[in-house]
């Protein structure tokens, strides 16, 4: 049975990857082309499998206690990185380092995908809204971090201005919020409407893991013993807290695969641009998400196997 999940799921990454780096390589799609695709994941797939998942869930209590373990290792692991700078007096760039490449994990580009491979038919609706909440608390996070790293708002308000500006334009979260308020008023989406928001959302997977490939492609990879450290604390650390977490919290045995599984995905991608953005640890960020997106069909594997046999 584990063998036969480990293939479901390694096979169609690898492969995914690798076609995506060679049709990089081999010139099929040239530089640039990548946005196209990230646009399309970005700007339609993403949004639609969000609206879709999202406005079709009925809220109950143990929703609302699965949405609550998905975001308290976030916390966790940002209180502990907090007593660490006081204690060992680290330097502010190592810090925001350590708190950004930890928390912001790929959790819609990698994260669903992988579910949807592992465990078909019953893993795509828990995923979306785990994805979708984990995602919104540790992008904020990183992006408070960001900006405030690079000095370009004045000061504690300015900064929450530019992230409240920047989230409410942000087409996943637009979409979180709209597939949030229709399950909550308890509207039907008409049947037309949302057979195109299902078909658009199920090609998320393949395309987001091809994307991954594309954009691995031609960028500099240095200073690779700090950043499979780095990596290291999204393939153990955050995984294991969330284990615990999960188990003193008593979630079911899916809804804690997912969460541990969403813990334990590689750095997001999305961090790459961020960085050049920000000029920050450009060749570290490369560097982690490179490796931890290699190792992902090793590792998460094992995560799962964990999960599903306790």
């Amino acid at each position: 049975m584990a063998y036969e999940v480990a293939l479901r799921t390694s096979v169609p990454i690898i492969l995914l990857l690798g076609l995506g780096y060679l049709s990089r390589k081999n010139g099929l799609l040239k530089e640039g082309d990548e946005r196209v695709l990230n646009a399309y994941v970005y700007y339609f797939a993403l949004p639609a499998l969000f609206i879709a998942d999202l406005a079709e869930t009925r809220f109950s209590r143990e929703h609302v206690i699965f949405i609550f373990t998905g975001v308290i290792p976030i916390i966790l692991i940002l209180g502990i990185y907090s007593l660490l700078y006081l204690v060992l007096k680290l330097s502010r760039k190592t810090f925001y380092l350590l708190v950004v490449t930890t928390i912001f994990g790929s959790t819609a580009f990698f994260g669903i995908p992988f579910l949807m491979f592992a465990l078909p038919i019953v893993s795509e609706k828990p995923a979306v809204l785990a994805a979708a909440t984990i995602s919104i608390v540790s992008v904020s996070i990183s992006l408070a971090f960001l900006e405030t790293y690079s000095l370009k708002a004045s000061g504690l308000r300015r900064s929450m201005a530019i992230i409240f500006k920047r989230l409410s334009r942000n087409p996943l979260v637009i979409s979180i919020l709209v597939g949030l308020l229709i399950s909550l008023l308890n509207i039907n989406i008409p049947q037309p409407l949302s057979t195109v928001l299902h078909m658009l959302g199920n090609t998320t997977a393949t395309i987001a893991i091809f994307l991954l490939g594309v954009i691995l492609y031609g960028r500099r990879y240095n200073r690779l013993k700090e950043a499979f450290g780095l990596s290291l604390l999204r393939i153990l650390v955050l995984p294991t807290i969330s284990l615990f977490t999960s188990l003193l919290i008593g979630l079911p045995m899916l809804e804690r695969t997912v969460v541990i599984i969403m813990h334990s995905v590689p750095l997001a991608v999305s961090m790459v641009i961020l960085s050049d953005h920000y000029d920050f640890h450009k060749e570290i960020v490369s560097t982690v998400v490179l490796l931890s997106s290699l190792a992902a069909s090793i590792y998460l594997n094992i995560w799962l196997l964990i999960s599903v046999s306790l």
